[in-house]
């Protein structure tokens, strides 16, 4: 299992075309962050506490009353809050479990979409608002070439002190392509993204081709009204909107 810096194959990046991807809701079926509280509520690192602080939006969420971003909020600030004080790999070495249980829970048409830009020689990056220790991991699983998550900082004795690094940073997808572009001196023209969420919208809009894959309300409207691609999954059929 990888945790490390998030870029791994040691492939050249230079004058590639970048290919990037949300992860929860976009590849993987659920959300990373969500499967790693319930875990840790499970297995008692966290109490029920934890869960009960989101019940209500997921609820809602879940029969259609509300939005997704109140809900994943909720999960953010619990993990947050109760992951304060617990040493890092006590949670690390979960998330691991998560991912290697999870790593095939993904959805066909992101999955075949991976396997045929890295053919064509694009540079793979994920972004994601889920901890970058659990992304790490995850994406490395998926031969992507690097990734960005959000960085829960350490203090004393290696315990989670609650707080984000750069998060102002790491909320702004399209902050974080443009600088990994940079970085890595990628090429736009010929650069794909796709995502599912409002959230993803920044990043989508950098690309050349941006792709809406099971998108929600209002990443379907934005969409529609500027013309990009809208693919969605149901079971085993695969259509375009």
């Amino acid at each position: 299992m990888y945790f490390g810096t998030g870029e791994y194959h040691g492939s050249m990046a230079k004058d590639r075309p970048v290919a990037v991807f949300d992860i929860d809701g976009t590849l993987f079926r659920s959300s990373l962050l969500i499967e790693l509280v319930e875990e840790l509520v499970r297995r008692e690192v966290f109490p029920p506490e934890a869960r009960n602080s989101y019940k209500n939006a997921h609820d809602d969420w879940q029969n259609r009353r509300g939005e997704y971003a109140p809900f994943i909020e909720r999960v953010v600030h619990a993990f947050g809050k109760y992951a304060k004080g617990i040493p890092y790999g006590d949670i690390a070495d979960i998330a691991g479990e998560i991912i290697e249980a999870q790593k095939d829970h993904i959805y066909r048409y992101t999955r075949d979409l991976v396997d045929e830009l890295k053919k064509e020689g694009k540079y793979l990056l994920a972004i994601s608002h889920s901890p970058k220790f659990i992304v790490d991991g995850f994406a490395y699983e998926l031969g992507f070439d690097k990734s960005y998550g959000v960085f829960y900082e350490t203090g004393a004795s290696n315990r989670f002190t609650g707080e984000i690094a750069d998060e102002h940073l790491i909320m702004n997808k399209a902050a974080v392509l443009k600088r990994a572009v940079e970085k890595e001196k990628l090429l736009i023209p010929g650069s794909v993204g796709v995502g599912d969420t409002e959230s993803d919208i920044s990043m989508l809009s950098f690309v050349e081709t941006p792709i809406a894959f099971n998108p929600n309300r209002i990443l379907y409207r934005h969409a529609k009204k500027h013309d990009w691609k809208i693919v969605v999954e149901r079971k085993d059929v695969i259509y375009e909107i």
